[in-house]
């Protein structure tokens, strides 16, 4: 009689089903918090994020392993100041599309204002405070976002994208895990508020395609770096600047929600530019 599978025999199987258990609770008491504002969103948004992290955790155990062995070590500097540019630089470059085309404006006068507002900056000339509210936010708002990233990575790249690497190469890792880490958070996106306005399938298939292809970016530096770290960079630099910054301070024109944010065309069509840059350096990686 064939054996069955255990946990240390199907570590991934065993990873996805646990972070599908621990996300259902967090989406359902999300979807359910019909009026749910700022205390709630982060409280939720820090859960749902850290739940692949707790899914490493007990398939850790569960295979014997030590989540010590996850490549907690801290990735070369070069990698990892690459690791925050590489955000801030394909999103300045969408967002430059969508202020010049027109789709988008800049700038945002009620988010500059609340920005005064908040930080005490009214007596500010407008183009300084965009700037040090860009450098203010680039530096301390960072840690909180690196804190939230960390919960994610700690799964994905931590302990899926090494276990992928054992059965595919990196084109195939690049895919799978990409493709799993987007459908992930497709519950929010389809029967959340996760979205800027746009239909559900348009966010649904942009939002896919910008995840895949920055799947292919997150391998490369995850795999070269030998260091999860990277990957929490990339991911604590996307959100920074995509959330925080480039996507509230630009104007609404009308039909800009399909182009600007994550759920727009314009910033998938960079990312997938970026993601054929490197796989087209693959050879690189040992």
């Amino acid at each position: 009689m064939k054996a069955l599978n255990t946990p240390k025999q199907q570590p991934i199987a065993t990873y996805l089903v646990l972070t599908l258990l621990a996300s259902s609770i967090v989406w359902l008491l999300t979807l359910h918090a019909t009026h749910a504002g700022r205390i709630a969103g982060r409280i939720f948004g820090y859960g749902i994020m850290w739940c692949p992290a707790l899914a490493t955790l007990i398939t850790c155990r569960l295979s014997g392993r030590k989540m010590l062995d996850l490549a907690w070590k801290w990735g070369e500097s070069r990698y990892m100041i690459a690791c925050y540019l590489i955000p801030l630089l394909y999103s300045l470059v969408a967002y430059l599309v969508i202020w010049v085309s027109g789709v988008g404006g800049f700038y945002n006068k009620a988010f500059v204002s609340q920005v005064a507002h908040e930080f005490g900056w009214e007596g500010l000339p407008v183009g300084l405070l965009i700037v040090t509210f860009f450098v203010v936010n680039g530096v301390i708002g960072l840690f909180g976002s690196m804190a939230t990233a960390l919960g994610e990575e700690i799964g994905w790249r931590g302990f899926l994208v090494p276990e992928l690497g054992k059965r595919m190469g990196y084109t195939g890792v690049s895919l799978t895990s990409g493709l799993i880490w987007a459908v992930w958070h497709y519950p929010l996106l389809i029967f959340g508020h996760y979205n800027n306005g746009t239909p559900a399938w348009y966010g649904l298939l942009c939002f896919t395609v910008m995840v895949v292809s920055m799947s292919f970016v997150f391998t490369w530096y995850r795999l070269k770096s030998r260091s999860l770290w990277t990957a929490v960079m990339l991911h604590a630099s996307h959100n920074l600047f995509i959330q925080t910054f480039f996507t509230p301070i630009t104007s609404d024109k009308g039909d800009t929600a399909w182009f600007s944010d994550e759920f727009g065309a314009v910033v998938p069509a960079v990312t997938v530019l970026l993601a054929f840059y490197f796989w087209r350096r693959r050879k690189e990686l040992a």
